[in-house]
C-alpha cells in the first residue's frame, strides 16, 4: 500500500467516524447538543480536522441523513415478502417504516424533518430520496387500481411519515401502530367505489 493510499484510507475513516459518532451522539442526545466541538472531543481530533471534511455541522446532518435515506430505503427493499399478496407486501413495508423511524428517531428527523440548510444547485430530489419513494410506489403500484403509481406513493408515505411524526411527538401511542397500519393499508388495498 502506498503512502497516498494509507493517507486516502485514513481520510474516508476518519469521515465515517465523524459520521457515526454524530448519529451516534444524535439518538443519545438529540441534535440540538450535537455541536462540533463536542463531536471533535468524542472522536478526539481538533475541530480544524473536522471542519476538513464538512464545512459545518449542517454539512454533518445533511450526510447523515443522505446515509439514512439509503439505509431506509434498503430495509424497505428487504421487508417485502417472498409470498403472499399485494396487501401482505404493502403491510410489510408499512411496518419496516414505522419500525425504522422508532428505532432511529434523531436518524430520521435528520433524514425528513430538519432543514439542514444545503442549499440545491438544482430542483430534483436527491437520490437517495428518490429511492425511498420508489422503494414505496413498488408496494402500492399493485393496489393502484387505476390510480397513479406516482402520487398513491407520494400519499401513502405522507400517511406514513404523519403517523410517525404524531407517535414520536407522543400524540399518538405507539401500541395503535399497527392497528392503524393495518386500517391505511386497507383503505389503500380495498378502496372505496367513486360515485358515478
Amino acid at each position: 500500500m502506498t503512502a497516498r493510499e494509507r493517507r486516502l484510507r485514513e481520510q474516508a475513516n476518519r469521515h465515517q467516524l465523524i459520521l457515526a459518532t454524530a448519529r451516534e451522539m444524535a439518538e443519545e442526545e438529540g441534535w440540538d447538543n450535537v455541536t462540533t466541538r463536542r463531536l471533535a472531543d468524542r472522536i478526539e481530533y481538533s475541530q480544524p480536522v473536522l471542519y476538513q471534511h464538512f464545512k459545518n455541522k449542517d454539512a454533518i446532518v445533511h450526510a447523515v441523513a443522505t446515509e439514512g435515506l439509503v439505509e431506509l430505503a434498503s430495509v424497505l427493499r428487504a421487508a417485502r415478502p417472498e409470498s403472499g399478496g399485494p396487501r401482505e407486501a404493502l403491510h410489510a413495508v408499512a411496518r419496516a417504516y414505522t419500525a425504522f423511524a422508532a428505532r432511529w428517531p434523531a436518524l430520521y428527523q435528520a433524514m425528513l424533518v430538519l432543514d439542514t440548510g444545503e442549499e440545491r444547485g438544482d430542483e430534483r430530489e436527491p437520490q437517495p430520496l428518490l429511492d425511498v419513494l420508489a422503494e414505496i410506489q413498488q408496494v402500492v403500484e399493485p393496489v393502484a387500481e387505476g390510480r397513479d403509481p406516482r402520487v398513491l406513493a407520494e400519499v401513502v408515505w405522507s400517511a406514513w411519515h404523519g403517523l410517525v411524526t404524531l407517535t414520536g411527538g407522543a400524540r399518538l401511542t405507539e401500541e395503535g401502530t399497527d392497528e392503524r397500519l393495518l386500517l391505511l393499508t386497507d383503505a389503500l388495498a380495498h378502496p372505496a367505489p367513486q360515485p358515478a
